[in-house]
């Protein structure tokens, strides 16, 4: 069973005729009637999944006003007790599901059309609720108070859900390790950063423990005060299968949870199916992001990027919007022809272009700066270099091809600039050669980024 997109003009016979909201028994809707043939059809070992589609499918409709919320819920716990899903994984299980499948549904229509303000009836029948219960006014809203955003690694990391994306191996792994360590162990990472401390859960769910160690002997040297706060976890049950009730559990069990690493999304999300693929991707992260908001602590998702590159690096994040869409926050590190960059966006953080640099030795990740200083400082120390090698003036020409300096236009902006800040000295028309101070050795402060490629050189392999 799929949705349509759009809640206002869905293309399913029986709704055409009547597209008013059913009243009727939850058994006797067609919505239900389908996702019980489904479950029937579906082989023990798949039935889970297709439960997951159903929940789906019908939090789908009930937040559309196509069928009540407890007609709902009703017709899911019916099927999962009909098909034994209550025992095993559990009536717990079964319930955070269908709640979550809920929240993902109605976060997902936020941006439709507003449906008009209905009454609802809670479990028991005695309490109605309405629109009233959820609104409020802009001058109480002016009034309330609200506490502060807090950060794991300002500017990158707040509370909530931070999808981190790349391609395979590009080292997002040790950036979240490094993170984890320095966050339970008040400790620096990405150079100079100190982020908030406190109890730590990293879900290494594509590690092993030996490997683990090894990589924190790499990171932490030979010290022997390994973080006591941190904890780790190579296997862990998926989100529908328990999983989130277990990130809940260990937040209880620590003193001050602060941050949750889940390496990667795939290895917790539920099985993919033939439900609406943006449900499916939204209510993979709706999970976390309910427990986030209750806890506020922030939890980073790995995950990667699709091979097509985009215009737009937020775009090849694997998957559909309904991952982006859902997250409070998005990193994506790539690798571009002047070196690395991770970009970031998000609704708590100013967007940013950030070069980062990755160190072989040490395994660690390490700020360098806004992109658009990076690459301007690199270019210049690459005039200097080449007008130092020639021995005397240059044309335009010949320093846009020997520094790299891409086209004519960037060279002759850059040299420009150059001349104003006194680095170079224009001779003659497009002829320039170094400033005294920097044919005496002094290069004016124009420092090169060592490890940071030039265009066309190779990066993190």
């Amino acid at each position: 069973m799929q949705l349509d997109d759009h809640c206002d003009a869905p293309d399913l016979a029986y709704l055409a005729a009547d597209p008013r909201p059913r009243r009727d028994a939850p058994a006797s809707h067609p919505v239900v009637i389908a996702c019980m043939r489904d479950l029937a059809l579906a082989s023990p070992d798949d039935r889970l999944r297709v439960f997951a589609e159903c929940a789906v499918t019908l939090s789908g409709f009930a937040s559309c006003g196509l069928m009540r919320r407890p007609d709902a819920s009703d017709a899911l716990i019916e099927m999962a007790q009909a098909h034994g899903l209550d025992q095993r994984p559990g009536r717990d299980t079964i319930e955070r599901m269908i709640a979550d499948a809920y929240t993902a549904a109605l976060d997902a229509r936020a941006d439709a059309t507003p449906s008009t303000p209905r009454t609802e009836t809670t479990v028991g029948g005695a309490k109605k609720t309405s629109w009233r219960d959820h609104a409020a006014s802009a001058e109480a809203l002016r009034r309330t108070q609200f506490p502060p955003v807090h950060y794991v690694v300002p500017g990158y990391i707040p509370e909530g859900v931070t999808l981190l994306a790349s391609r395979p191996k590009l080292g997002k792994s040790w950036l979240v390790l490094d993170l984890c360590v320095a966050c339970a162990g008040e400790r620096y990472t990405l150079g100079n950063v100190m982020p908030a401390g406190g109890d730590v859960l990293y879900l290494a769910l594509e590690d092993n423990p030996r490997r683990l160690q090894r990589r924190l002997e790499r990171l932490i040297g030979g010290r022997d005060d390994w973080p006591a706060r941190l904890w780790f976890a190579t296997q862990w049950r998926r989100a529908h299968e328990g999983g989130l009730a277990d990130i809940e559990d260990w937040c209880r069990s620590v003193e001050q949870p602060r941050l949750v690493v889940v390496d990667t999304l795939e290895k917790i999300r539920p099985p993919g199916g033939a439900g609406p693929l943006y449900s499916a991707d939204y209510l993979a992260i709706a999970g976390l992001h309910r427990i986030a908001s209750e806890k506020n602590l922030a939890i980073v998702v790995v995950h990667h990027d699709r091979k097509a590159d985009g215009e737009d690096p937020f775009d090849t994040v694997s998957g559909t919007l309904g991952l982006v869409g859902a997250a409070d926050t998005v990193l994506v590190l790539k690798r571009r022809p002047t070196g690395t960059v991770l970009y970031a966006r998000g609704r708590d953080i100013e967007e940013s272009e950030t070069a980062v640099q990755f160190n072989k030795a040490t395994c660690k990740w390490t700020i360098l700066g806004p992109v658009a200083e990076v690459c301007r400082s690199d270019a210049r120390a690459r005039v200097i270099e080449v007008l130092a090698d020639a021995g005397g003036p240059l044309a335009i020409k010949e320093i846009q091809v020997k520094a790299d300096l891409g086209s004519r236009n960037a060279a002759d902006s850059l040299v420009f600039r150059m001349v104003e800040a006194g680095e170079i000295e224009r001779v003659s028309k497009g002829v320039y050669r170094l400033s005294d101070a920097d044919a005496a050795g002094d290069p004016g402060g124009a420092a090169r980024c060592e490890d940071f490629p030039r265009a066309g050189g190779k990066g993190l392999s």
